[in-house]
């Protein structure tokens, strides 16, 4: 679970092929990756609705991609990030004391989770360092387990949503003018929770989960609208009809109880550091929905971007990256563990 934030050269295996597997609540998405010596290559990807056979999805998945080894995720209310400070030590002092300081910090007995930590920032003011703590329940975590054997699948690497999407935007955006030195909202909008982190020239200050999620959008439209819409895509097929004023003020009744939940989270961030959010970059299917980019912003007063997860990766050949590029934002995830090698 320890994050992968820093410089990406000179890290990979020349030739060695990754995937990332992202199960969501209703869809589940995959990133094959080829890591050359001067280039990463998307090779193989996937989006699968989920809510029916999983198991027959991800079997089909498996036979389709050639896969034998997968890093896979975890998110949700069992799976938690924290950031803390701490007295200055070591990497290997931190392994010894993390057990001890998870449970102040950690809402579940710790014999129930797995915790992993690092360090993330080590000049604090008085002597102190930021760490970043993650702890996910034995439970879940074994499930998962349980359920890639059952398939045949081994896993490499197990990592939390949030962090996978952090190691992705900032692969792809770690100097780019807009981030750099900047502190930035990274918001990817789930099925039924949305992550919210904000980054600190590329450093994860906060991190969040907010349970509004795409499921909610799609759900408030078809009460609007009376009909059971299943995708983004729907909506927008509908919106370009007749009743394009009901879907917005759907989507914008649900946006201003997200604007609301980040605005808080903002605030938080903000009464604790020098810096205020400059800009943030939104992913997740729910972007699809039609006016969704401006009415957030105009929500939280602040621009608001899509961001291209493939910006420094190549599309092979074989794929149609046209098609790839307009689900980029739902692979994000994928992506950053994909990323980890």
């Amino acid at each position: 679970m320890i994050p992968f934030i820093g410089k990406f050269s000179s890290r990979f295996e020349p030739e060695k092929v990754s995937i990332g597997l992202n199960i969501g609540v209703s869809t589940i998405k995959l990133a094959k990756l080829k890591f050359g010596r001067d280039n990463i290559e998307l090779t193989g990807y996937a989006i699968e609705p989920s809510v029916f056979d999983q198991e027959e999805i991800l079997k089909r998945l498996i036979q389709s991609q050639s896969i034998r080894s997968v890093n896979i995720s975890l998110s949700g209310q069992q799976a938690i990030i924290r950031y803390i400070e701490l007295l200055r030590m070591t990497p290997s002092e931190l392994k010894q004391a993390l057990k001890f300081e998870a449970q102040k910090h950690i809402p579940f007995p710790i014999s129930e989770v797995n915790i992993d930590g690092c360090i993330i920032k080590d000049n604090l003011p008085d002597n102190k360092m930021r760490v970043l703590l993650a702890a996910v329940k034995k439970e879940s975590l074994d499930q998962k387990l349980k359920q890639m054997r059952q398939l045949g699948i081994d896993v490499s690497l197990v990592e939390i949503d949030s962090i996978s999407l952090i190691n992705a935007f900032n692969f792809s955006y770690q100097d780019d003018p807009d981030v750099k030195n900047k502190a930035v909202g990274l918001i990817n909008i789930g099925s039924a929770t949305s992550n919210l982190n904000i980054l600190e020239a590329g450093v994860p200050m906060l991190s969040r989960d907010i349970p509004i999620g795409g499921n909610h959008f799609t759900q408030r439209i078809a009460d609007v609208m009376g009909t059971d819409f299943k995708s983004a895509e729907a909506m927008k097929m509908s919106a370009e009809k007749a009743q394009r004023e009901k879907v917005s003020s759907a989507i914008e009744t649900i946006l201003a109880k997200l604007a609301q939940e980040i605005r808080t989270s903002f605030d938080y961030y903000e009464s604790r550091s020098v810096s205020s959010v400059e800009k943030i970059f939104i992913s997740g299917g729910a972007t699809l929905y039609e006016g969704f980019k401006d009415m957030l912003g105009g929500f939280l007063g602040l621009t608001v971007e899509n961001w291209d997860p493939f910006k420094k990766i190549t599309i092979a050949s074989a794929l149609d990256a046209a098609k790839v590029r307009s689900v980029g934002s739902q692979l994000a995830v994928a992506i950053g563990l994909a990323l980890r090698g």
